[in-house]
């Protein structure tokens, strides 16, 4: 069993009930079938990104709520162990370096966008930060398209839809911080 997929699972079904939700609920919130929900719940389906996002929105939660693990004094994150979340394509993975924490209001990913490719993302709370780690990537939203090169951050709020994509011919790597300032 993949631990991701495993805490996936966990987490959403802990959410689900500590909002007092039914699955039939909870797919009216989401936008996502009250099948799929349980299958998720059950460790039956993988969700995608898109679908984490739609689950995430609608319950309004963070992404990396269904990421969470325990909490420690001190935690190492070993990249090379991580399970990324990837999309529909797979060519858009997430890496949770950081869940959300309540008290910290942020979360921190690494992704990884692959050479020559495009990742759509929905409005969602919060604001981003994000720090472009290799290659480049182009970011529009709110309608304005932003080139970012190796080194370079952006902050915007991400309220509206917006697109990543990686024009060049290797893979671009950027951390992205999301902070909920609620």
């Amino acid at each position: 069993m993949d631990d991701l997929q495993h805490d996936i699972a966990r987490n959403l079904k802990k959410i689900r009930l500590q909002k007092g939700l039914s699955l039939d609920q909870a797919a009216t919130r989401t936008g996502v079938s009250k099948s799929m929900l349980a299958q998720i719940e059950r460790e039956k389906s993988n969700p995608s990104i898109s679908t984490l996002w739609k689950i995430a929105t609608g319950l309004q939660i963070s992404f990396s709520s269904f990421m969470e693990k325990e909490d420690t004094a001190i935690e190492k994150v070993v990249f090379k162990k991580l399970t990324p979340a990837i999309d529909d394509q797979e060519m858009y993975r997430v890496y949770s370096l950081f869940s959300f924490h309540p008290e910290k209001k942020f979360e921190i990913y690494s992704a990884h966008l692959a050479a020559g490719s495009f990742h759509h993302a929905e409005a969602h709370s919060g604001e981003e930060y994000l720090l472009v780690a290799a290659g480049a990537i182009s970011l529009t939203v709110h309608g304005k398209t932003q080139v970012l090169e190796t080194g370079d951050a952006l902050h915007f709020v991400p309220n509206d839809v917006h697109d990543y994509t990686n024009n060049g011919a290797e893979e671009a790597v950027f951390f992205d911080l999301i902070y909920y300032p609620r």
